[in-house]
């Protein structure tokens, strides 16, 4: 997906940021469900580190993926910050939620497609197939994230019986 491809309209869009190893990450604000201060997780048997567990989102089952441990960063303990960002990911056939434990919630951004540059191709914990984008915002680079791509990759992928 192409910059250009993550928001269609020439005034551009909305977007969640927040931070993970003081590193700032944004995604498409219509892809936020809600976000949740952090709450034990059920753990699913052989998954991935990073994949925490399950919760029980009002009778919906969601996967919950720690985002400093998919991408490589250090372990560090959950705090009064951490939280959830409940998103939408659409995979080839459905709509399915997932969570993502973040460091922190940071700020929403109205960004232009215009100041969307694309992701160079350079050696980094996050494949450059997963970032959709980078923006220049006041003296920080935000990292626009490809939440479809990164959270259907072969990685990540969670047997259908535990999201339906």
């Amino acid at each position: 997906m192409t910059a250009k491809n993550l928001r269609a309209d020439a005034e551009g869009g909305q977007y969640l940021s927040f931070l993970v190893d003081n590193e700032e990450y944004a995604v498409d604000i219509l892809r936020v469900q809600e976000v949740r201060g952090w709450t034990p997780v059920t753990r699913i048997p052989n998954s991935p580190g990073y994949l925490k567990g399950v919760l029980n989102l009002r009778g919906a089952i969601v996967p919950v993926v720690d985002m400093r441990e998919r991408f490589g960063f250090p372990v560090r303990t959950y705090d009064p910050t951490t939280v959830v960002v409940v998103v939408k990911v659409l995979t080839q056939d459905r709509e399915r939620v997932m969570g993502l434990v973040v460091d922190a919630v940071y700020e929403t951004y109205h960004i232009a497609p215009s100041d969307i540059r694309p992701a160079p191709e350079v050696g980094t914990a996050i494949s450059s197939d997963y970032i959709g984008g980078l923006a220049a915002i006041e003296e920080r680079m935000v990292v626009i994230l490809d939440i479809d791509r990164l959270m259907n990759s072969r990685e990540l992928a969670v047997e259908p019986a535990l999201v339906d």
